[in-house]
């Protein structure tokens, strides 16, 4: 194990001074590249700026209006009805929207339920085979300029659907 932990401290600035020695032998100018990326990189994260505080008050409508509530209550019989325990349905839905809510929500079944429980290990097993599909379209795709993104929406969607189904599958044939 120290061994392990000796490599990972050097590893890092290896990689960082083989970079900088191979664009030195190219005669790279490496000071300036570096000033130069930095720039773009404070262009991009202003650019982004207005598409997250969009999505931001998006997800905070939605939830305040108790919009995200009205639903789980309507679709609670379906999920009783096949076998999903209904209080993961929170999860489904902000998971698409917000990395950070759904780890929020997961935070909190896992301490209500238990992470060996099987609320506790679905809502796990969602977090990890599902994405932020809004963020990434809000914010990667605002960053370039992108402006129609309905197909990489509905593809995005439906592989969290996908990833939800699956996570139900899964997680109640080796847990059920």
């Amino acid at each position: 194990m120290a061994i392990i932990n000796q490599v990972s401290l050097l590893l890092i600035p290896l990689i960082i001074g083989g970079i900088l020695l191979y664009a030195t032998f190219k005669k790279v100018p490496t000071y300036e590249a570096f000033v130069e990326g930095g720039k773009e990189g404070i262009q991009i994260a202003f650019s982004l700026i207005p598409y997250l505080v969009g999505m931001l008050v998006a997800i905070s409508v939605f939830r305040a209006s108790g919009a995200m509530e009205y639903f789980i209550s309507f679709i609670r019989p379906f999920l009783q009805a096949i076998g999903v325990p209904p209080e993961i349905a929170p999860l489904a839905l902000i998971r698409p929207i917000s990395g950070t809510a759904a780890l929020g929500l997961t935070t909190d079944l896992i301490a209500t339920y238990g992470p060996d429980s099987f609320i506790g290990r679905l809502a796990s097993t969602m977090q990890g085979s599902t994405d932020t599909t809004f963020y990434v379209l809000t914010v990667y795709f605002g960053a370039v300029g992108i402006k129609k993104m309905g197909d990489a929406l509905k593809v995005g969607l439906l592989a969290d659907l996908v990833g939800f189904v699956a996570s139900i599958i899964i997680v109640t044939l080796v847990f059920g």
